[in-house]
């Protein structure tokens, strides 16, 4: 019986600290979206964050409204929306406050915080299950 409760107290432990992470990563994506739009926004260009495209496990995409990639870290100057439309109408979702969006990519489920500038811009970045 002792046993039982110290295996279930382990697990209870490890779900707590595992959902804080999860919230703390969840809070540093939108974060970092937020500061690359008000740059953005503020008169930076898209390609001064080329290198945000490598940090991971979160990398950063930026595309046009109409979906070519001016960030991303394998598909620079194509097009989302003919690469993977599904993927783009949910990304296209961005809205100047931020949104949450949900999609399939190379069969994982990913969840990605997507923010429109006021150029019509979109930046994001996401992980995955």
């Amino acid at each position: 019986m002792k046993r039982v409760a110290i295996i279930s107290f382990t697990l209870i432990v490890g779900i707590c600290l595992a959902a804080g992470a999860f919230a703390a990563d969840k809070d540093a994506i939108k974060k970092q979206v937020d500061d690359i739009v008000i740059a953005i926004d503020g008169g930076k260009m898209a390609k001064d964050f080329t290198s945000a495209a490598q940090n991971k496990p979160s990398y950063v995409f930026i595309m046009e409204e109409g979906g070519m990639l001016l960030v991303h870290p394998t598909l620079v100057g194509k097009s989302l929306k003919e690469k993977a439309e599904p993927v783009y109408n949910e990304c296209a979702k961005g809205t100047a406050d931020g949104v949450w969006v949900d999609y399939v990519w190379k069969e994982k489920q990913k969840h990605t915080y997507v923010r429109k500038c006021k150029s019509g811009i979109i930046v994001g970045s996401g992980y995955s299950e």
